[in-house]
């Protein structure tokens, strides 16, 4: 039975390589961005952690200190913390590949950089996509899902649209109120029995 879950996965990801959209190649790649104050606070957090509990002794934490306060590149930043903590618990999500569920469950989420197309797959699996504290490279971000009897589930902060896109028409799927000209997701999905939901935050009560 496993083997043939692999031979599954195996044909599934070829299946859908594809049919998959190439990459833009003039983007700026996630280690290439610029970092912001609060990113370099972030690592400071973890490493000061990392040597109140052992891992790092106090010359190692000044010396990435000094790193770090002088880095200019979110890839920069990640490097100082690869070593301190596992891939899902880093404080840094630089990885842009596409997100693929294929018989299983998938998420990417935390401090991510979102590039402006995604690839994502769910095929008799489910994908979550977390936007709630992540870096957008673009204003429109386009999301291309391939769903085979797959989820893909949204979760969005306040002020970020999401709409689906299906040959000539548009829905809006977040209820929240936005701004004109405020970010945008659109999800345009090749569809099989697939499901897309989005999780919104919840409305804040009207002050009487």
């Amino acid at each position: 039975m496993p083997k043939l879950q692999e031979v599954g996965e195996r044909l599934a990801e070829e299946w859908v390589s594809a049919r998959r959209p190439p990459a833009p190649s003039d983007a700026p790649q996630p280690h290439e961005l610029r970092a912001s104050d609060a990113d370099r606070e972030r690592i400071a957090q973890v490493l000061q952690d990392a040597h109140a509990d052992g891992r790092l002794t106090l010359e190692e934490l000044e010396e990435r200190l000094g790193v770090l306060y002088s880095s200019r590149t979110l890839g920069e930043l990640a490097a100082l913390t690869a070593d301190l903590l596992p891939a899902e618990e880093q404080p840094l999500n630089l990885d842009g590949r596409p997100v693929s569920a294929i018989f299983k469950k998938e998420q990417r989420g935390g401090r991510w950089v979102v590039p402006a197309e995604v690839a994502v797959t769910a095929m008799f699996g489910t994908t979550k996509l977390d936007f709630r504290d992540a870096i957008l490279q673009n204003r429109r971000i386009v999301i291309n899902a391939t769903l085979v009897f797959g989820g893909l589930e949204i979760h969005v902060p306040e002020g970020l649209e999401v709409i689906r896109v299906a040959k000539d028409k548009t829905v809006r799927l977040t209820k929240q109120p936005t701004e004109p000209g405020g970010p945008v997701v659109e999800v345009r999905t090749t569809n099989f029995a697939g499901e897309v939901k989005v999780k919104e935050p919840p409305r804040r009560k009207r002050r009487r």
